[in-house]
């Protein structure tokens, strides 16, 4: 479309230039003849003027089917921004529209640089989001995935538990995200959302991909998998619709060639190799199969198995152990009137909830203050011990003191109240909230015996405990769980859990590893407060076993 218009009007400064250079050196007036010249020359003009307003007219249609699209699409999605953006795929597609399709509207008007959308276009696109941004967005769908078990074609159609603004994958945005994988040499992900392409595709959704170039990177990445005899289908397939694609002609001998190399190889280890497998065939009923426990589960597995609400369940007997309670800390002065609701999450480690601990205009007020100071979340690196971002904690974090507002320093005393530890050697508060598939990988809170300078800075000793609120229900995902012991403490606003990251000794429980889950659907806010050594002597005293 662009380049339609520069060569219309290159064409109509030509004409003009024509026009100006006759007129300069001739007296038109005096020739019928000569003026008979212009008046074609003016036909040729009007129609290159209509061509040029017919090519306007049609950019200009399209601009405005763009906009009434999005204001359709904006007005639903302020009515409740953070519900809307708490479903991962309208976050993706938010990140992909503002830097990609904006950019490309900005591009298809852009010749008219006085207008005052362009130039306010311009100045904002410098805030927009980044590649960066577009291919994390991306990353986090295709870890949501993974994490919960979901098929290409459930994120596509929007099917996700708890979801409030359903909304429909296009071909290009599974496209757009198939390629993102192959990029990163993700060839299982890039052949799952290329599959998906076409298949919306094969159900007749329009598009301005076409099959070949969706099947030329599926079978690639299928290749790429070792899966050869699928490749040459895919392959067949693309030749069929384009018989003189070279590449696919190329791969498709190749692939041929490949697999009779193959059944060659399989036959002769075959020959070699039988006396050795009719051997074989009776020690199998020798072997004793070991039920693979939760405990010998990879803890990758085990963290993914208990997101999704699996994992170890705690025994019937052991259950009938946990209690809820109205719970005055040993009749609290500010708590004796008014005692509050607590609950047993787990019995060892022990980890306790504490209901309706922080209200909503507390939550309103930590969110608003923490708003302006969101930080990507860092981690401390264990070998430098210097602060930095890691792929494996997907937040944003903030931390507010106590004499920043009357109210923050009201929540630091009840976390004093109600665990009966002192906060004056505590950190800060740190609020996070979780992007698009906000997760935190297991992790210890305290320094371990090969992390000794872990917190020598603060002068505070180790971190004893871990008091977590949180700030917002979570439609799906989101849990914090502790893979080792198989617990999860699902979110739920307006509480708060607590947990001892140390032994009365001083020694590190190990059992306290823990994670934040993926959040699927939702918007994750928590904040958190890590308590420590000192100050804690005579509320805490001191146990002579290491594990007592």
């Amino acid at each position: 479309m662009l380049s339609l218009r520069m060569e219309l009007l290159c064409w109509s400064f030509l004409l003009l230039n024509c026009l100006q250079s006759l007129s300069a050196h001739n007296d038109f007036f005096t020739s019928i003849g000569q003026m008979t010249d212009l008046l074609y020359t003016e036909k040729d003009l009007v129609t290159s003027l209509k061509d040029y307003i017919k090519a306007e007219e049609n950019k200009l249609e399209r601009v405005k089917q763009w906009a009434d699209k999005l204001d359709s699409l904006s007005a639903t999605a302020t009515q409740d921004p953070e519900g809307f953006l708490g479903h991962p795929v309208n976050a993706f597609k938010l990140m992909k529209r503002l830097n990609t399709e904006w950019g490309d509207l900005e591009s298809l008007v852009l010749s008219d640089t006085t207008d005052g959308f362009i130039s306010n276009l311009t100045i904002q696109r410098q805030y927009f989001p980044t590649d960066e941004d577009q291919t994390g967005a991306a990353k986090a769908l295709l870890r949501l995935q993974d994490t919960y078990r979901l098929d290409a074609n459930t994120i596509s159609i929007g099917d996700l538990p708890g979801v409030t603004h359903k909304i429909l994958m296009t071909v290009e945005d599974c496209y757009e995200l198939a390629k993102i994988a192959y990029s990163e040499s993700d060839y299982y992900h890039t052949e799952l959302w290329m599959a998906q392409a076409l298949k919306q595709l094969d159900e007749g959704e329009e598009s301005t991909l076409d099959k070949v170039t969706v099947l030329d990177y599926l079978s690639y990445a299928i290749y790429q998998q070792g899966e050869m005899e699928r490749a040459l289908e895919y392959t067949k397939q693309l030749l069929e619709l384009d018989p003189e694609h070279q590449r696919a002609k190329g791969n498709l001998k190749y692939f041929q060639f490949q697999l009779e190399k193959q059944k060659k190889a399989e036959e002769n280890e075959i020959k070699t190799e039988k006396k050795p497998q009719e051997k074989e065939t009776t020690e199998p009923k020798k072997k004793t199969k070991k039920k693979a426990t939760f405990q010998l589960i990879p803890e990758r597995k085990k963290y993914e198995m208990l997101c999704r609400g699996e994992g170890n369940k705690m025994t019937p007997r052991r259950q009938s152990r946990l209690f809820c309670r109205y719970y005055d800390n040993n009749r609290s002065p500010m708590y004796v009137l008014a005692p509050v609701k607590q609950q047993d999450e787990w019995d060892s480690p022990y980890i306790v909830r504490y209901l309706d601990i922080i209200s909503d205009k507390e939550m309103d007020l930590v969110k608003q203050l923490a708003k302006p100071r969101l930080r990507r979340a860092t981690i401390s690196n264990p070998i430098t011990g210097v602060l930095e971002t890691a792929s494996y904690r997907i937040s944003k974090s903030a931390w507010l003191t106590g004499y920043e507002h009357p109210m923050i320093e009201k929540i630091n005393q009840r976390i004093e109240d109600l665990s009966g530890l002192e906060m004056d050697t505590a950190e800060e508060l740190q609020v996070a909230n979780y992007g698009v598939g906000g997760q935190y990988e297991p992790h210890f809170d305290f320094g371990r015996k090969d992390e000794p300078d872990a917190f020598k800075e603060l002068g505070t000793g180790n971190r004893i405990a871990t008091w977590l609120f949180y700030m917002s229900d979570v439609s799906a995902g989101g849990a914090t769980v502790f893979p080792d012991i198989g617990a999860a403490v699902w979110p739920r606003k307006g509480s708060a859990v607590f947990w001892y990251n140390l032994f009365p000794s001083g020694e590190g429980d190990y059992r306290t590893r823990h994670a934040a889950c993926p959040v699927l659907v939702g918007n994750k806010w928590v904040s958190n407060k890590w308590i420590h050594e000192r100050g804690q002597e005579w509320r805490r005293p001191c146990g002579l076993n290491e594990t007592e």
